[in-house]
């Protein structure tokens, strides 16, 4: 049997619910930028435009954006999903919600564009707006995505607070793929009778092949 270090049971899962308590605290308790990840989301943001440069420009202007939000939602379908990893899937998922609020104060900033924009340029969401003629509907594009980021964030945080509680702390090494080891003092051949023998022999060869004959 392998046994799991605290650490493994309860320690990363505690440092990463703190994580993303302290993330989904400053979107949207203190409305303010997540630090660190803001600057992350940003340089995500910006390679989102420059991978869609060729694309037709409602597209590129979009693609910032939606980058921002996918890109940790991309790493919460890895490690939930591929890796088995609920804390840290839990973790990216906090993270894209964060992302949705950023996104969500760009919106908003759609009609007065107060916000300062790097490098100048066009407003992304200004552009995005009035090309569907919506521009009226600032507001409410806005509050749904910051409403869509909440309900990414509540999740995450649901998925990290289960991961403190894992259904099994000792897992048998059989469900590694490795065999368990044979207690000592064992009846060897007792315990050599219990493996899982295939006969796919028949007839003759399963006779000559039993015990006794």
């Amino acid at each position: 049997m392998i046994r799991a270090t605290p650490w493994q049971r309860w320690g990363r899962a505690t440092a990463l619910g703190v994580a993303s308590a302290t993330a989904a605290w400053f979107a949207f308790g203190s409305r303010s930028p997540v630090p660190i990840l803001d600057w992350f989301d940003l340089g995500v943001h910006e390679a989102g435009h420059l991978l869609a440069f060729p694309l037709p420009e409602i597209a590129m202007f979009m693609a910032g954006s939606v980058a921002q939000v996918a890109f940790p939602l991309v790493m919460a379908w890895y490690f939930g999903l591929r890796r088995r990893d609920p804390a840290a899937g839990g973790f990216c998922l906090v993270w894209a919600g964060t992302s949705a609020w950023d996104v969500s104060v760009y919106a908003a900033d759609a009609v007065s564009q107060q916000l300062p924009l790097i490098g100048g340029g066009q407003h992304d969401w200004a552009y995005i707006l009035r090309y569907y003629d919506a521009l009226h509907l600032t507001a409410g594009v806005a509050r749904g995505i910051e409403a869509a980021g909440a309900i990414l964030a509540l999740t995450g945080l649901v998925v990290v607070a289960f991961a403190l509680f894992p259904s099994r702390a000792v897992r048998p090494a059989s469900a590694t793929g490795i065999p368990a080891p044979v207690a000592a003092g064992a009846d060897l051949w007792l315990e050599a009778s219990r493996l899982p023998f295939r006969h796919e022999g028949t007839g003759e060869a399963q006779r000559i092949g039993s015990p006794g004959t």
